[in-house]
């Protein structure tokens, strides 16, 4: 999984610019077929981007590609029929509008072969860019902070606060697992924390402290999976007794669970359902983006580990919890299962039992694209009713879902 973490970590880079040329220039040029697009690209992208058809850039819907080959390529776009490129001096180039919220796999056609892989592009819409007259929350970290639960391991911790907070009111919680992803350099690849301050603005999500945790660093080499893929209380411990009373020392905090959320990608997506589904009295909302609900940490108690799952949620006593899945149909397939259909299963458990649930599923592969930019109609719906008079509140399944089938797959993708 450390191998996962890093691919997770790098597809931003995939995309990126250089920042030589702003993007609304490009994305101008491109509209208007102008002569000096190429040299803009050349300016925008590395060789290597551009020769590897891994060319891209977007902003608020409009998106401009450019590839480097001989013959007139054309570009698929999730499943869609190939678009037809044009010329810009040497270079090949498709410009055109998408809609925002969600993420998108491309290819490039060349000479009738894809090249360039399915890459994941996520199509941000207004809430996730920084906006006039939003005031922006403060982040306080890194903090670095040992375990005692984890022997000789440590991990750092960021937290933010919303501008808007009185310094007084206890703060609802939200944690995000592989926090470091999320608290860089602004416009941040992701838009979390611009995707915080438009929604708390807004008043869509409530006054909150977003708490950025790392996986541990320490001791065993694939901490990061024993932390979050094992089913256990461990990692729960550690949040509560470790994590949480460094931040209470700045900020205070609400204790109940109807205030506390908790989110994660990949191995920290199951690490944030098992917080919940363990301890509903201390987080009763949460938010998975790709979840590894797989046999990735087997023991003697659960043998096939987060892969039991779906028969644990159908077999044991429902909790009062609310739940976002979001995975793609591209997602991982190795030794400890396979990530798409270990989601669709979850998502049948959990409508068959009756939960508060909502699934969005892409075609996207194992990245956290699709999650991210769909992030503020996550945490709308998320948090959505929430009351801050009151501490507690019975979590149903929408009426309109009862009346829905159970997910099935309908195409594969082979004849």
């Amino acid at each position: 999984m450390t191998r996962t973490l890093i691919a997770l970590l790098t597809l931003a880079a995939i995309w990126s610019p250089q920042n030589s040329v702003s993007t609304q220039d490009v994305l101008r040029m491109a509209r208007a077929r102008d002569a000096r697009l190429e040299q803009a690209l050349r300016d925008t992208f590395t060789p290597d981007n551009i020769q590897k058809g891994t060319a891209a850039l977007g902003e608020r819907g409009d998106f401009v590609w450019a590839v480097a080959a001989e013959k007139g390529p054309s570009l698929q776009i999730n499943n869609e029929p190939p678009i037809a490129a044009f010329k810009a001096g040497s270079l090949w180039v498709v410009q055109t509008r998408l809609n925002t919220g969600t993420a998108y796999k491309y290819t490039w056609i060349v000479d009738g072969k894809p090249i360039g892989g399915a890459n994941n592009l996520p199509a941000f819409g207004p809430d996730s860019y920084a906006q006039t007259g939003v005031p922006q929350g403060k982040l306080t970290g890194p903090i670095e902070v040992p375990s005692k639960i984890y022997p000789g391991v440590k991990a750092n911790v960021w937290f933010y606060v919303p501008a808007q907070w009185d310094g007084a009111t206890p703060l609802a919680v939200q944690v995000w697992g592989d926090g470091q992803q999320f608290t860089g350099p602004r416009p941040g690849p992701w838009r979390v924390l611009e995707t915080l301050d438009n929604l708390t603005a807004q008043k869509r999500i409530p006054l909150m402290v977003s708490i950025f945790v790392q996986a541990g660093t320490g001791p065993e080499r694939s901490q990061r999976s024993i932390e979050y893929d094992r089913v256990d209380d461990a990692y729960l411990h550690r949040l509560l007794d470790e994590i949480f009373p460094v931040v209470a020392r700045d900020v205070k905090m609400r204790t109940d669970a109807y205030s506390r959320a908790i989110q994660g990608l990949s191995s920290g997506a199951i690490m944030a359902f098992n917080a919940a589904f363990r301890k509903p009295e201390e987080f009763s909302r949460v938010l998975s983006w790709i979840g590894s609900y797989t046999a990735l940490q087997r023991s003697a108690d659960h043998p096939e580990g987060g892969a039991e799952y779906p028969t644990m949620v159908r077999r044991e006593a429902k909790r009062n919890i609310r739940v976002w899945l979001q995975d793609g149909s591209g997602d991982l397939d190795n030794t400890a299962g396979n990530w798409t259909t270990a989601n669709i299963g979850m998502a049948n458990a959990l409508k068959f039992k009756g939960y508060d649930y909502r699934f969005s599923f892409g075609v996207g592969e194992h990245s956290n694209a699709h999650g991210a930019a769909e992030l503020p109609e996550a945490l709308t719906w998320l948090w959505r009713d929430y009351d801050p008079a009151k501490t507690s509140q019975e979590f149903l399944q929408d009426p309109a879902e009862k009346d829905q089938p159970v997910w099935r797959v309908l195409q594969l993708n082979r004849k």
